[in-house]
């Protein structure tokens, strides 16, 4: 399992709490702005946009700007109030993802695949590109998101991706399976995810990679 407690490097957990205190600040704002902020999905995307909304890394989660306006005129009817208007950047995003291009495709159509009726079939669009851009990042899949453990991985998936969840049998961590998965598709070896070599359990997950 994958320990939202798991013991930082020395001098990043004031870091780290003062870019929660953030990052729970600019959820606020962007639930200010729902059209419903009691809709658990909302919620969710609300923290997810402010992980990012605070680092300026609103290019991260990979959403077209088409799909973009979108997401907000479903969740976010009065963005227009955030000053200014949020938009994810037409620069170039920190993670490369033309290299990991075919990966994030697979993995976004592996996700819906899985889709649950109960959720909006675009904001299940939304959340598989969100995910597969997020794998390409080097940490665990719950900090890549901004979200606090595992946890709520798990409930996130479980909402939007069930049959999904059901078949992490063995309890991988969420981004090891992910690829997993994906590569059983495929027809291939399962093997990391892009962006698991630059995380600090990566010998744990893969001890026979270097």
């Amino acid at each position: 399992m994958d320990n939202a407690n798991a013991i930082a490097a020395p001098g990043t957990e004031p870091l780290r709490a003062s870019l929660d205190a953030q990052v729970a600040e600019r959820t606020a704002k962007w639930l200010a702005a729902a059209t419903s902020a009691a809709s658990p999905d909302t919620q969710l995307f609300a923290r997810l946009i402010a992980a990012r909304d605070v680092r300026d890394e609103l290019a991260l989660p990979g959403l077209p700007q088409q799909a973009w306006r979108a997401l907000l005129a479903r969740h976010f009817v009065h963005a227009a109030a955030l000053e200014p208007v949020p938009a994810p950047s037409t620069a170039l995003p920190p993670v490369d993802t033309s290299e990991h291009a075919a990966f994030v495709d697979t993995l976004r159509a592996l996700l819906l695949t899985h889709s649950s009726t109960a959720v909006d079939a675009n904001d299940a669009l939304c959340l598989a590109s969100i995910i597969a851009h997020a794998c390409l990042r080097p940490d665990h899949l719950w900090r890549d998101l901004g979200l606090a453990g595992r946890e709520e991985v798990t409930w996130m998936l479980t909402r939007y991706f069930p049959t999904l969840v059901g078949l992490n049998v063995d309890n991988l961590r969420w981004k090891k399976f992910l690829a997993q998965q994906r590569a059983l598709s495929l027809g291939l070896q399962p093997g990391p995810a892009p962006g698991c070599p630059g995380c600090e359990d990566y010998g744990h997950c893969f001890p026979g990679h270097h």
